[in-house]
C-alpha cells in the first residue's frame, strides 16, 4: 500500500517545472500572489502584481525586492514584513494593511504570509497573497482604524486585553467593533484575541525553547493550565502534544 509520502514524491517527480501556482492566480484581479527568495527577492509572481505595479512583465519584478518595487512607505513596510517572517518562521495571518490597487491608488488588503523551507528545515524564503477589500469609501477611515486595534493586540499579547479598551481606542462601541471584526474575519472580537495568541504561542512552540508555563504567560494566560485548555479548545491538541509534532502555526 502507498503512503501519503510516496503518493506526494511520485506525483512532484512527474511536473516538468516547479510547482509555484503562479499562473493560478495570474486571472484573479483581486489577489496578487508571490514567492521571494531568502533576500526578499521576488521569484515568482503573478499578472496582478505585474500591473499594480506598473510593470510590463513578471521579469520585470524578478530579482527585485519589495522596497523597490513599490513607493515609500509601502515599500519599505512590504520589505520589514518580509524579514521578520524570514528570520523568525513566523507565519501572517489576515494582516489588515495598504496595497495598491489598480491604477496606483491606495486601498486596503488582507495580507497572507509563510516562511518557506528546505529539506534541512533552513528558511529560504517566503509566500504569500493579498487580498483586496472591496469597502467603500465611507468605510476606508473605519479599516485605518481597526488596523490600529489589530496592531495594538499582536504587539500586547502578554497583557489584558479589555474590549470596552479596544473599542474606546477605536472610537467605537462594543457591538460595533465585533461587527466590523465579523466581517472582516468572520469571528468576533473576543475571537480575534484568542487567535493572536494561539497564532503566538504556536510559533513560540517551535520555534524556541521556552517552558510552556512561560509561553502562556507571555501569551497573556493566567497560567498554564488556562492556557492548555484554550490551546487545546483552539488548536486540538495540547501545546506539548503540538511541540511535540514539531507544527508549524497554520
Amino acid at each position: 500500500m502507498h503512503t501519503t509520502k510516496d503518493i506526494r514524491k511520485a506525483f512532484f517527480e512527474r511536473l516538468d517545472r516547479p510547482l509555484v501556482n503562479e499562473r493560478l492566480f495570474d486571472h484573479v484581479p483581486d489577489i496578487t500572489f508571490f514567492i521571494k527568495d531568502h533576500l526578499g527577492r521576488y521569484v515568482a509572481v503573478n499578472e496582478t502584481l505585474v500591473k499594480r505595479c506598473n510593470a510590463n512583465t513578471k521579469e520585470d519584478l524578478i530579482g527585485k525586492t519589495a522596497d523597490e518595487v513599490f513607493p515609500p512607505p509601502l515599500g519599505f513596510s512590504f520589505a520589514d514584513q518580509d524579514q521578520k517572517v524570514l528570520k523568525s518562521a513566523l507565519s501572517i495571518h489576515g494582516q489588515l494593511e495598504l496595497h495598491l490597487y489598480p491604477g496606483g491608488r491606495q486601498g486596503w488588503c488582507l495580507t497572507y504570509k509563510e516562511p518557506i523551507f528546505d529539506q534541512n528545515q533552513f528558511i529560504i524564503g517566503v509566500s504569500g497573497i493579498s487580498r483586496d477589500l472591496h469597502s467603500s469609501a465611507d468605510s476606508t477611515a473605519d479599516l485605518a482604524v481597526i488596523s490600529e486595534v489589530l496592531s495594538h493586540i499582536r504587539k500586547n499579547i502578554d497583557k489584558q486585553l479589555r474590549l470596552p479598551d479596544l473599542a474606546e481606542m477605536a472610537n467605537l462601541s462594543v457591538y460595533q467593533l465585533d461587527q466590523r471584526l465579523r466581517s472582516l474575519y468572520h469571528m468576533s472580537a473576543g475571537q480575534c484575541i484568542t487567535h493572536a495568541r494561539i497564532d503566538a504561542a504556536c510559533h513560540m512552540l517551535t520555534t524556541t525553547a521556552k517552558t510552556i508555563s512561560n509561553i502562556a504567560l507571555d501569551c497573556g494566560y493566567s497560567d498554564q493550565s488556562a492556557f492548555t485548555r484554550q490551546f487545546k479548545q483552539t488548536a486540538g491538541i495540547t501545546p506539548k502534544a503540538y511541540r511535540d509534532r514539531g507544527q508549524r502555526p497554520n
